[in-house]
């Protein structure tokens, strides 16, 4: 099971001092900055994917390049401007695709099969996926019997443009026998529905093949649709689910004929959700949050308005960094640092109150119990949900983690940092659920 993660331009700076919060005055982000694979000596996924979407940043819908950071891409290619020489991972495959959920209002995708291609070519990409439509809604319903649908004409049209898509993108893949992996796009609402057009894609002659669209549904309808797929998928087609985390059901995935995944989610919870800030192998805990007096919106807003001193803000926000600072000293114990951040979170989210999940999160002390490049660098400032490099740091752990996590629900060994083979329940039995993987010298 191969989890390739989705570029967002989520690099760190390893100049940034924070303690005083300062960055070098020489650093520049594209050239000193660091990604996940150039921080972490041990392997935190198999992969990365390109959205064209995200490069050209298609209609305002958050593209994360500048223009001379795109130029740059498309110059040099993906694996010079990811620097994946530099990883001591070994190899690291790059698939491009076409960020469907960032044109998913139009009427049509905006993108020409030929356009897709060039970009893939350009940015010299191991692995391509076709120009697909994507389809939100999930109705079952909708399916009559054999091949008779109710379904909106919008939907079926969807369905019915991905797979054209499809067809003349592997037509011009095979005709000029274009480098890259080619992976055909199933685009459905309904196991039933889903089943045509995996169906319909390998008949085509794909053997690889992306299942879009499920990023909304819940978990019984993902593994409705995959039973479904399994109806009609060949033994030798392989399976790729875009945007879908869900660690529990890897081995079901699996099973179905899932072999690969991509989902940006643990990064994005660090700084996105309102308690799951933090992996663990188990669990997850709550970042504290200590958030800037300069630099937060709402925080500016209530000083400009006179309803919030800045002295006391700054008096308070340097106490509770400080009452950390003692903390992982162990010179602080848990109820003096919870009185403290109380203080502050009574200033700038008056009402509000975190204190008990502070309490376990201080508790546990699960930073101090991680053997990864960023907590071991860290220590109590990963936990802390202050800024981007702090919060941008905590959710490369997460991926880190998560990655472990997807190896031991497999019942996967990781040696030198890749997995190796599967083992039967008596071994996979014997592998630390608390504790991380040796690391390598």
């Amino acid at each position: 099971m191969k989890y390739f993660l989705p570029d967002s331009q989520d690099l760190v700076d390893p100049t940034f001092d924070f303690e005083r919060e300062r960055r070098s005055s020489t650093r520049m982000r594209q050239r000193d900055d660091e990604y996940a694979h150039e921080l972490f000596r041990d392997r935190a996924y198999d992969g990365l994917l390109v959205s064209k979407g995200i490069v050209d940043g298609f209609t305002g819908s958050g593209g994360r390049y500048t223009l001379a950071q795109r130029h740059r891409l498309l110059r040099a290619g993906a694996p010079e401007f990811f620097r994946t020489e530099r990883s001591v991972w070994g190899e690291l495959p790059i698939m491009g695709d076409c960020g469907a959920f960032t044109y998913v209002r139009e009427k049509e995708p905006p993108y020409s099969v030929d356009e897709v291609i060039a970009f893939y070519l350009d940015c010299q990409f191991t692995l391509g996926i076709s120009v697909d439509h994507v389809i939100l809604t999930f109705e079952p319903k909708w399916d009559g019997a054999g091949n008779a649908s109710s379904a909106p004409d919008d939907v079926q049209e969807r369905q019915r443009v991905t797979l054209d898509l499809a067809r003349d993108f592997l037509h011009r893949h095979r005709r000029s026998k274009l480098p890259f992996e080619p992976l055909g796009v199933a685009q459905g609402w309904s196991p039933r529905s889903y089943a045509r057009a995996v169906s319909g894609l390998q008949k085509m002659g794909y053997r690889y093949i992306a299942v879009g669209g499920m990023v909304p549904l819940k978990t019984p309808d993902i593994l409705a649709s995959l039973a479904g797929i399994a109806d009609v998928r060949r033994t030798d087609t392989r399976l790729h689910l875009l945007g879908v985390t869900r660690t529990e059901q890897m081995s079901k995935f699996l099973d179905f004929g899932v072999t690969s995944f991509d989902s940006t989610s643990p990064l994005r919870q660090a700084f996105k959700d309102d308690k799951d800030n933090y992996y663990t192998l188990d669990r997850t805990f709550v970042a504290i949050r200590i958030p800037q007096v300069e630099g937060n919106p709402k925080f500016q807003k209530a000083i400009s308005s006179g309803r919030v001193s800045q002295d006391q803000a700054r008096r308070l926000e340097r106490a509770a960094l400080d009452a950390m600072r003692k903390f992982e000293a162990r010179e602080l114990s848990v109820s003096a640092v919870l009185e403290v951040l109380q203080r502050y979170e009574d200033l700038y989210d008056p009402g509000s109150s975190h204190t008990e999940a502070y309490r376990e999160t201080l508790t546990e002390r699960p930073w101090s119990k991680c053997s990864c490049d960023v907590c071991l660098a860290l220590g109590h400032h990963v936990i802390l949900f202050r800024g981007a490099e702090r919060n941008r740091r905590r959710g490369l752990h997460n991926i880190w983690t998560f990655y472990r996590r997807i190896q031991r629900d497999l019942h996967l060994r990781i040696q030198n940092g890749t997995p190796s083979k599967r083992l039967n329940g008596r071994q996979a039995a014997t592998i630390p659920r608390r504790k991380t993987e040796a690391r390598v010298p």
